[in-house]
């Protein structure tokens, strides 16, 4: 992969991609849905962009805790009790 200068206009970048990608892109010019390659790749990068700002923007509500859960369930308020039975041991030939 060659850098990429920091400089505010473009830069050129050379990447190697599987042999089904470049076919990929190719059919996508062909067919007319981008006028070149390099438009393809923007278009690519642009929506991988935005998909990585929507996961990043949804991380925080991941994160809850399981106590939040199970305030938060639809099962709350009900006087359940969670809990587990010990497992029975068993013989695992190997």
């Amino acid at each position: 992969m060659t850098p990429i200068g920091s400089g505010s206009h473009a830069s050129s970048m050379e990447v190697v991609i599987a042999p089904e990608q470049a076919e990929f892109l190719h059919r996508r010019v062909l067919n007319g849905r981008f006028p070149t390659a390099e438009d393809a790749v923007r278009e690519a990068l642009s929506l991988l962009e935005e998909r990585e700002v929507r996961e990043e923007a949804a991380r925080p509500a991941l994160r809850r805790s399981l106590a939040q859960v199970f305030a938060e369930s639809p099962f709350r308020g009900l006087d359940l009790e969670f809990s587990r039975d010990k497992d029975p041991l068993r013989r695992v030939d190997l």
